[in-house]
């Protein structure tokens, strides 16, 4: 595992709400990094998983909705807001937890690794990010809803552009391609791809290149969210 770990001594505050008996909410969390897809693990800090490795999940409050669970857990990590999350399935294998009965609802996020800076907190220990292809084994069944997350989400890249919650504000059509290889397990074609993608009119191209790099620099593009929005309400579908 990539030894890029972000502790913190200071435990952050929790509200010590009733939760509902016997359900969770799991999610993964996908960066992308200099070409490679990334999942967010942590180190348990609590309970009977303490010190072991897993996703990032919690309680659901008997006030919240699974939804409103997941977003509250990742936000007490890594203040993320008002970010893509879409719901798996609920995970119900009664052997899934010793002891007892724990049925938890899946989520999967993705995020610009470089807006924000993971913290820990009284549930986590330890935080890192590991690359897709180095997965140790993880408590529970977080190993099968995380295969299964990145299935959805190869299936959702094909359908949808949320690829683009992975990359910074500004990036080359490169960096794009890189990103659905990685995402999709493929080799695309440079040429096929460029041509693709620009005739979909979802980009901005930038007056901008590349900033501080050794090679020649290419030039820079923004998603155009409004451009999308607009195209859908038309009836534009977007396939990969």
């Amino acid at each position: 595992m990539e030894n890029n770990s972000i502790t913190d001594n200071k435990a952050t505050s929790q509200t010590n709400m009733p939760a509902i008996e016997g359900v969770t909410v799991d999610c993964v969390i996908f960066g992308f990094k200099k070409e490679s897809l990334e999942v967010l693990l942590v180190q348990h800090a609590i309970g009977e998983s303490e010190g072991s490795w897993g996703l990032l999940g919690g309680w659901v409050k008997k006030e919240e909705s699974a939804e409103d669970a997941a977003q509250r857990v990742l936000y007490e990590l890594t203040s993320l807001d008002n970010i893509y999350l879409e719901q798996l399935k609920a995970f119900t294998n009664p052997n899934r937890v010793l002891d007892r009965r724990v049925i938890t609802i899946g989520y999967y996020t993705l995020v610009n690794q470089e807006d924000y800076n993971v913290k820990a907190s009284l549930a986590v220990r330890e935080a890192k990010w590991c690359k897709i292809n180095e997965i140790p084994n993880l408590i529970f069944d977080h190993n099968e809803i995380l295969d299964f997350s990145l299935m959805q989400l190869r299936n959702r890249v094909r359908q949808a552009p949320i690829g683009f919650n992975l990359l910074p504000e500004k990036f080359t059509l490169l960096q794009l391609m890189h990103l659905y290889e990685e995402i999709l397990g493929i080799e695309l074609d440079k040429s096929n791809f460029r041509r693709k993608i620009l005739h979909m009119k979802l980009l901005l191209e930038l007056d901008e290149k590349q900033q501080d790099v050794s090679h020649r620099a290419a030039k820079l593009y923004k998603f155009d969210a409004e451009i999308y929005k607009k195209l859908t309400e038309k009836g534009f579908n977007f396939e990969f």
